[in-house]
């Protein structure tokens, strides 16, 4: 089941484009530190930054790395305005929840979210990365969907992505 918002989101998705798995990138979580160095150069050490998603979980997925800058409302603006003079102009703008920008390491996607961190999609975020780590059959049954549901178009992944976070939300 979707809610009302994420079928919105869902509906702008590509109806065309294919999503492809692949295997998961041993040298991910070294790609990651590298950006995050470069990300704490910039706004300092004591900045908390995230590997998310399925490169952070030791699975496949869509070969890149999730990073998340997670901030307080009051800090966002500023944050995003030192993040573009390392990435420029940011790929999308949710104004006071999340800012999208993209790099990349060896080749390797990079993308990194400037996200409200008492935004309730970033609060379940957490809930269900948690879980997942925490739950080896939950994180098998998640592999299996990304890889099972390969070839389909970027809505319909997408689709049955948000319906299986959901239903691990229902539970926990």
């Amino acid at each position: 089941m979707l809610t009302a918002e994420q079928q919105k989101w869902i509906d702008h998705l590509s109806e065309t484009n294919i999503i492809s798995v692949l295997p998961f990138d041993p040298t991910s979580e070294e790609k990651f530190l590298s950006v995050k160095a470069a990300i704490n150069k910039v706004l300092g050490s004591q900045q908390e930054v995230v590997h998310s998603g399925a490169s952070s979980l030791g699975i496949s997925g869509q070969d890149e790395i999730d990073m998340y800058v997670p901030v307080a409302p009051a800090d966002f603006d500023e944050v995003v305005g030192r993040l573009k003079s390392l990435y420029g102009e940011p790929k999308s703008i949710y104004p006071l929840v999340r800012v999208h920008f993209m790099t990349a390491v060896q080749n390797k996607r990079v993308d990194v979210f400037v996200i409200n961190k008492y935004d309730s999609g970033w609060i379940e975020s957490v809930k269900f990365m948690t879980h997942l780590r925490a739950n080896p059959e939950a994180l098998e049954r998640y592999r299996r969907l990304k890889e099972n549901n390969a070839g389909l178009t970027t809505r319909e992944y997408y689709r049955r992505k948000t319906e299986f976070i959901n239903e691990i939300l229902a539970k926990i």
